[in-house]
């Protein structure tokens, strides 16, 4: 009886699991049941068959050289082909940078994480709810219960220039849930943490990023903004559905592949951190982190089973976000053919 149990719930389970394909995309389906290429080239130049206008991966694996791949456009209008060295829009990868900027402002007492939105923006005490109760570790964390400013309707297809039109986007809104009472991912949190650097910094806390962060790691191609930089050395990128290059959009830090693996390798080494920093930063943040904007999807993750830091990036995105799924299982097949070799 047992036995004809067990072979009743296997069927259940096979006509469940096909079932189930056909509210999955096929796109999704063909990325991960085809067979893993040999090499990372293979997988990147399959990656393009998916539907992607371009990737890059940097690999750094302890004691190996550093590997650089490519594959798609750099610029489709232009036919220039993908280059390794490209700058990318790294989006919420740069919530990073910022966790670690805290932590050393944290570290030398020009900061605290238990200080509160009202200690540090008094005027928005009655404009966001709790902001009395919301510290500075639960906003680094995405436990403050803040609204968050990019859900506002179309706001992808009209970006808030500025802090002030970001803010207003939430203002007097009600809160989420209760601060420290649950959990979820809060671009408005980064917002106000960006103002409490810049308020006690006195000057643009990316700045102190590029002093503290950037220069003792020698990374000379990570920037703040596209004003600091040549449009043309930055990736082009594609939104499904919509025809023009998204790549002069203004979203923030921008950084060769290569820059953020490093950077990525300093930070879970601990070499990035002064004497009692690392601790510090442990405690409120995690060591990878991925990132999203039209046009922009970025990956950046050390693996310590391979001893090795690898960053993705791919140039189209989707409203559904099928792009971003088949890259996550795209990463996924790169790191075992690492493995592998």
């Amino acid at each position: 009886m047992k036995g004809k149990t067990k072979q009743i719930l296997r069927i259940a389970f096979i006509l469940a699991s096909i079932s189930s394909l056909y509210f999955v995309p096929w796109l999704l389906v063909k990325a991960w049941i085809l067979p893993i290429p040999d090499t990372i080239q293979e997988q990147l130049e399959e990656a393009i068959g998916h539907g992607f206008d371009g990737v890059l991966v940097y690999i750094d694996q302890g004691g190996k050289s550093p590997q650089y791949f490519a594959s798609g456009w750099h610029d489709r209008a232009a036919k220039v082909p993908a280059k390794p060295n490209a700058l990318f829009k790294i989006a919420s990868i740069s919530k990073l940078y910022d966790a670690v900027a805290v932590t050393k402002l944290v570290s030398d007492g020009r900061l605290s994480l238990d200080k509160t939105i009202a200690d540090y923006l008094p005027d928005l005490v009655g404009k966001i709810q709790n902001a009395e109760q919301i510290t500075l570790r639960l906003m680094i964390q995405h436990r403050s219960g803040i609204p968050n400013f990019t859900d506002a309707p179309n706001f992808w297809g009209a970006p808030t220039e500025t802090y002030e039109e970001s803010l207003a986007l939430i203002l007097d809104k009600p809160a989420n849930f209760k601060p420290g009472e649950g959990y979820e991912y809060c671009n408005t949190n980064y917002l106000l943490i960006n103002k409490i650097m810049d308020e006690e910094l006195g000057y643009p806390n990316f700045q102190f990023i590029q002093e503290e962060i950037l220069k003792p790691l020698n990374l000379r191609h990570t920037f703040g903004s596209l004003d600091e930089v040549d449009i043309d050395d930055v990736m082009s990128g594609y939104h499904v559905g919509y025809p023009h290059d998204l790549k002069g959009d203004e979203h923030g830090m921008l950084a060769t592949a290569e820059d953020v693996g490093t950077f990525l390798r300093a930070l879970n080494d601990g070499s990035l951190f002064e004497k009692g920093e690392q601790e510090i930063y442990s405690s409120i943040y995690k060591y990878a982190h991925d990132g999203w904007v039209p046009g922009y999807q970025s990956f950046a993750k050390y693996h310590k089973d391979l001893d090795a830091v690898l960053v993705q990036f791919y140039s189209t995105t989707d409203r559904k976000l099928y792009m971003w799924n088949v890259s996550q299982i795209i990463n996924n097949r790169i790191a075992k053919i690492l493995k592998r070799q």
